[in-house]
């Protein structure tokens, strides 16, 4: 057990014990935790601000620390990935849409403000599904992601047409390899940038081991491929978020990863295999 998880176990064992007390017992501690946690999070706001005129870099390290990150995110003073924001956002207006035999998925994220979602089953063909994606849809994803100006709503098949259907491997039938490029085209000081099947994806060589990702940073989803790597670290230009490129994991935030596809090699040419977008 990590040093997080140990604070966070002792909060509700506490927690659990006040649970017990009666209503005026409970009442103190309830208004004495408040005014802590009111003090702490101006305290941590001051501290922002102070760190954000003088310090970027030292910031950008204190946050990297789990439990820094953890207090800022609990005191709502970092935000979620806006892709973790998104699949909240549609799973609130996700039960109404099944009410009604219809559901809603993410399509994708267009950095910098766009957001594609896909209305399946009923509400696909329903004449009022314009209204439902404006009223409904686009209110929820605005309130949870206020940086997105724009949700559209993509119809029909993703058009596969780059899709090289003559791979070595067997084609699954939720999923099928495609051939990329070519060893040599791919090398460690940057990451190839490819859009095939519809998406967009980068790749990076270290030694004879080959990574495929999604060209989206878990942050906000900006493009990766205009960031900077050093060292086997890709750092996105836009927030400076880092990633180790052997692993995906993000090296400024805990708990995050990069979207990673299976790679495989047939002589000097390099394959991922990708999700089939007709299958639900």
């Amino acid at each position: 057990m990590n040093k997080l998880e140990e604070l966070v176990e002792d909060i509700n064992r506490f927690e659990a014990i006040i649970a017990e007390w009666d209503e005026s017992q409970r009442c103190v501690a309830v208004g004495l935790k408040r005014a802590i946690e009111a003090l702490h999070k101006a305290a941590l706001t001051n501290l922002i601000k102070s760190l954000k005129q003088d310090n970027m870099s030292g910031l950008r390290d204190a946050v990297s620390d789990e439990i820094v990150y953890a207090v800022l995110l609990y005191h709502e003073l970092v935000k979620p990935p806006l892709a973790e924001r998104i699949q909240t956002a549609l799973a609130e207006v996700r039960p109404g849409l099944k009410s009604h035999n219809g559901d809603i998925e993410l399509v994708a994220i267009k950095p910098p403000d766009t957001v594609e979602v896909k209305l399946i089953g009923s509400c696909s063909s329903c004449p009022s599904s314009t209204l439902t994606l404006t009223q409904g849809v686009e209110q929820v994803i605005k309130k949870y992601c206020p940086e997105i100006n724009k949700v559209i709503a993509v119809h029909g098949s993703p058009n596969v047409t780059e899709t090289n259907f003559n791979s070595p491997f067997p084609l699954p039938t939720d999923s099928y390899w495609v051939r990329v490029a070519t060893v040599d085209q791919i090398n460690k000081s940057s990451v190839l940038s490819v859009r095939i099947a519809n998406q967009d994806v980068i790749l990076n060589r270290q030694g004879e081991n080959i990574t495929c990702y999604r060209n989206s940073c878990s942050h906000l989803g900006y493009p990766l491929d205009k960031g900077k790597v050093a060292k086997g670290i890709i750092t996105c230009s836009a927030h400076e978020f880092q990633y180790d490129l052997k692993t995906g994991k993000c090296l400024t935030t805990p708990d995050i990863s990069l979207h990673s596809y299976p790679v495989k090699i047939k002589g000097d040419k390099v394959y991922i295999k990708v999700p089939n977008s007709n299958q639900k």
